[in-house]
């Protein structure tokens, strides 16, 4: 049993650390406080700027 509970862990962890990245422009990450832990995330200014952009194509298209 304690076997399967191993590989059980191990993928999952292998999952959870997978999920991390880039946020994507949606509602919640453009607005307030999401906008600015986004931002926080983007490594250079033009990845930044993408981002602000995208967020306000969305802001224009709603």
């Amino acid at each position: 049993m304690n076997f399967k509970y191993s590989i059980c862990i191990l993928g999952l962890s292998a999952i959870l650390i997978g999920c991390g990245g880039v946020p994507e422009a949606n509602s919640v990450n453009c607005q307030g406080r999401g906008m600015e832990s986004s931002l926080q995330e983007f490594n250079t200014e033009a990845e930044r700027q993408a981002f602000i952009d995208a967020c306000n194509a969305l802001e224009e298209k709603n």
